[in-house]
């Protein structure tokens, strides 16, 4: 499944560009907690396989006040990098491919 254009930011990663995509509102098990957030990528030309990484803290609008950090770019590509490194290839067409814990992945760019 495709990432709707509005809203995706562009990422170029070792030359390749993707999009990637935040959820901005949380979903309802997001916003209590229960869940992390997540973060879509996918390549930008010809999108296939969606990489969905799932973040170590909680979604920035959670209605609880847990503590969150934003996904910076440089984590993205990080991800990225890793799921490529795991095989994900983002131009088969395909599941998604799910990759956990960005707080593992060091930022590098």
């Amino acid at each position: 499944m495709a990432l709707p254009r509005k809203g995706a930011r562009r990422i170029v990663v070792d030359g390749l560009t993707h999009r990637r995509r935040l959820r901005h509102r949380p979903t309802y098990a997001q916003a209590l907690g229960w869940t992390p957030g997540t973060a879509a990528v996918e390549h930008a030309d010809t999108p296939g396989s969606t990489l969905v990484v799932t973040t170590a803290p909680p979604h920035p609008g959670n209605h609880l006040g847990l503590p969150a950090a934003p996904i910076r770019p440089a984590e993205v590509a990080g991800a990225v990098r890793r799921a490529l490194r795991e095989g994900w290839i983002p131009v088969k067409p395909g599941s998604a491919f799910r990759l956990d814990a960005l707080d593992d992945v060091p930022p590098t760019g």
